[in-house]
């Protein structure tokens, strides 16, 4: 195996986000205030948190809000869940971030709406195809991105959030180590043009931000020239090119908040709509297109599989137990390794601040 080049990721079926979104339920006002009261009394009966991603529905963001639960990126959801006492942790998500709780909590029970809420960046990085890859690299660091199995993750050095890769490489860089990096190839060409560090890249993609259209998107700017792009760097280089802050989901939301300006155009998953409204009620923001010259989009700016988070499913795993995360004993502890490297750099680095160009 060539170490220049890396593995060619496997073909993966991505539901379109359009129709996840159709098969959920609709609830009168009623039924959905009743539904509601339904899972904070489980939750509480079952001394149960909820963790939510910035990406899933307002419905559940809201939820995990009034019932003392937490709302975030990946990164500060893995860190709530560890410091949180309740003995069950129910994470709103993706499966990663789920095994990543049990990771950290084996004594606790982790709970998802659905294990059927995959990532395309986890799936575009078998455990079975990235080990041998690492193995014919044995001279770089291993840095993953937290979108990945706990199985790569126990083969890794570092896990890294978006929020803090920057740093991390910074670090490693100077430390005059080479990277092997995983599994975003868009993350990783960005980090590896801000650090110039020696990074051989696997060549995964999120099929959310990957859909984003440099042509489209300079189109849209053009129709609202008052408007700040800001975007997530897992977006392709020809989107990245335009927007005048890059950051994690945090750092977005930081942007839009703290920036004069009135109006943003936004390339990351419009889920986190949700959290930029209720912070700056004020602001305009705008979709980045995620279609353009005739194309048409699978995600459309919101991820299917977080979509499949929703307060039936969450009322039917309290009810049941049943979607409850599990990870090999032995892989966890490998996986913990690094992941713990994670919360400790990131508790110790001081705030990257957001990407900003003038």
């Amino acid at each position: 195996m060539s170490p220049a080049t890396a593995p060619r990721i496997p073909v993966i079926e991505v539901p379109a986000t359009l129709e996840v979104m159709g098969r959920t339920p609709r609830h009168a006002p009623a039924e959905k205030a009743a539904l509601i009261e339904h899972i904070k009394q489980l939750l509480k009966k079952q001394d149960a948190v909820l963790v939510a991603h910035y990406y899933v529905h307002e419905d559940l963001q809201r939820l995990a809000e009034e019932t003392g639960g937490f709302v975030s990126d990946s990164l500060e959801m893995a860190r709530f869940g560890h410091q949180h006492p309740a003995k069950t942790l129910v994470v709103a998500g993706v499966r990663f971030m789920g095994e990543t709780a049990k990771i950290l909590n084996p004594e606790k029970r982790v709970l998802m709406p659905t294990l059927k809420a995959e990532c395309s960046l986890d799936l575009e990085c078998p455990a079975d195809r990235f080990i041998p890859f690492c193995d014919a690299n044995p001279d770089r660091t291993v840095v993953v991105y937290s979108n990945t199995s706990a199985a790569v993750k126990a083969r890794a050095d570092w896990v890294v959030t978006s929020s803090i890769a920057v740093k991390v490489i910074e670090h490693l860089r100077d430390r005059g180590e080479k990277i092997l990096w995983a599994p975003d190839k868009h993350l990783g060409d960005y980090i590896q043009r801000k650090t110039g560090a020696d990074m051989l890249l696997w060549p995964g993609h999120c099929v959310v931000h990957d859909e984003f259209k440099g042509t489209a998107l300079a189109a849209l700017k053009r129709q609202h020239p008052d408007a700040v792009i800001i975007a997530h760097p897992e977006s392709p280089a020809a989107v990245l090119a335009q927007a005048e802050v890059i950051g994690s989901t945090s750092q977005l939301i930081r942007a839009v908040i703290d920036r004069p300006e009135q109006k943003f155009i936004v390339a990351t998953d419009k889920g986190i709509f949700y959290k930029m409204h209720q912070f700056a009620p004020g602001k305009t923001l705008l979709e980045a297109p995620s279609a353009g010259e005739g194309a048409t989009c699978v995600s459309c700016a919101h991820c299917p599989w977080m979509s499949m988070n929703d307060l039936d499913t969450l009322a039917h795993t309290l009810e049941t137990g049943e979607n409850e995360i599990h990870v090999d004993e032995a892989i966890r502890i490998k996986a913990l390794r690094a992941t713990r490297r994670m919360l400790e750099f990131s508790a110790n680095a001081a705030p990257q601040p957001v990407v900003a160009r003038h």
